[in-house]
């Protein structure tokens, strides 16, 4: 089915979205960023059949709540605003509107994001173990700890009752996980978990290799939310 596809945002992640979204015959009716914000209006944004937003933190909660009002679908992988997703969520049943959010679109990042929950269940029997998470992006990224490190850390949390939160400091509180961020290059997104003991470590990583599966998975993200409504992530997509 071929879809009319707004883009918000057109940085380098919007550019190779467009491609893979024309590659899979839709039509792009629309591109909005900075230089052109202010011809988002409601009816500009009905020429689509949904839009696909890839901002700012600053910017994010805006465009996803002016779309959600005009009526159109969104699907953001902008991350740094998820604390105001409770506002978003009263806005999609105000409008009968949809929101697809995820901190990453990967196929690959999602089963890691499965298997770190699994990881977290196991050890969370083990207390010898500390536990640090690392991860490296490009020098454009905007924040820190990335959206998908937030992710795994909340499960990893949730999972463990020994652990309280993180921290960014070189030595973290007994209760916290410590956290390094990266930025260098044209690092495209590396996240590595480690539980560390006197004895061993366990190590799990994701690299990948170019943003084309990040946009993969916000095209078909973008094909699942015509007619849906409400918040969906990408376990409703892949079903995990």
């Amino acid at each position: 089915m071929m879809l009319k596809i707004g883009l918000i945002g057109y940085g380098q992640m919007g550019k190779v979205i467009e491609t893979t979204a024309r590659n899979r015959g839709h039509e792009i009716v629309f591109i909005f960023d900075v230089n052109n914000r202010h011809e988002m209006t409601p009816e500009s944004l009905k020429n689509a059949d949904v839009a696909i937003e890839f901002t700012h933190p600053e910017s994010a909660f805006e465009n996803i709540c002016a779309c959600i009002e005009a009526g159109v679908p969104v699907v953001s992988g902008t991350t740094g605003w998820i604390n105001q997703l409770d506002q978003v969520e009263i806005l999609c049943k105000k409008h009968q509107g949809g929101l697809f959010y995820a901190s990453n679109f990967s196929l690959g990042v999602n089963l890691f994001f499965e298997l770190n929950d699994r990881l977290a269940e196991l050890m969370s029997k083990y207390p010898q173990y500390t536990t640090r998470l690392e991860e490296i992006h490009h020098i454009r990224k905007a924040d820190a700890p990335s959206g998908t490190a937030l992710s795994l850390l909340n499960q990893m949390i949730e999972r463990i009752d020994r652990l309280q939160g993180w921290s960014d400091q070189l030595i973290p509180g007994q209760d916290e996980i410590q956290v390094t961020s990266i930025r260098e290059g044209e690092v495209a997104g590396i996240h590595e978990i480690h539980y560390t003991s006197n004895e061993d470590k366990i190590t799990i990583r994701h690299e990948a290799f170019n943003r084309k599966g990040f946009a993969t998975g916000a095209i078909l993200a973008a094909e699942f939310m015509p007619g849906k409504q409400g918040i969906f992530t990408m376990k409703d997509l892949l079903s995990i």
